[in-house]
């Protein structure tokens, strides 16, 4: 639980400067590789799909989706797992047929391989990520901090006086 105090307010409306100053966003360039960085919460999943431009990397998009009830269930890997697969799944038009870097803190992927077997969930989620072609790149939780904190968005929101919640129907992704 999340307390909204003063400090979270300057917090948030700093960042709120932050992305809203230049450079907001970049167009994608379907020559250079794509990179895409994903997180998973208690309540919520976050991505960001970038590319370099010279030595630093630029956002193309940001995504956010709170999880459904029954997915806050999941085990911590399994909610990250999901994060992986929601997000290749969100923006496959972006990532099928061409090479690109998936950035993680955690090793779902790993641990997707290694459970494949076990979990029906986990075999079609494996499943679902044999078309893409990508590179795993390991980097720590405090570099780690834009996709670290939409997963945690959703959190926020219900502090709000009015939020706006986004929700989807179905089943299992």
């Amino acid at each position: 639980m999340v307390k909204w105090t003063d400090a979270a307010e300057k917090a948030f409306m700093d960042l709120q400067t932050a992305i809203c100053s230049n450079p907001v966003l970049i167009a994608p360039d379907f020559n250079k590789e794509f990179i895409l960085q994903t997180d998973a919460s208690e309540i919520g999943l976050g991505a960001v799909l970038s590319q370099m431009v010279g030595d630093e990397e630029h956002p193309i998009l940001y995504l956010s989706w709170k999880l459904l009830p029954r997915e806050q269930k999941y085990v911590v890997v399994e909610r990250e797992c999901l994060a992986v697969k929601w997000a290749m799944e969100t923006r496959r038009y972006y990532l099928l047929g061409q090479r690109f870097t998936f950035v993680t803190e955690h090793a779902p992927l790993q641990w997707m391989q290694q459970n494949k077997e076990k979990n029906t969930r986990v075999t079609r989620w494996f499943l679902f990520l044999q078309p893409f072609q990508f590179t795993i790149q390991h980097r720590a939780g405090s570099h780690h901090g834009n996709a670290d904190g939409l997963s945690r968005v959703h959190c926020l929101m219900s502090k709000l006086p009015n939020p706006v919640v986004l929700s989807r129907e179905g089943g299992d992704m």
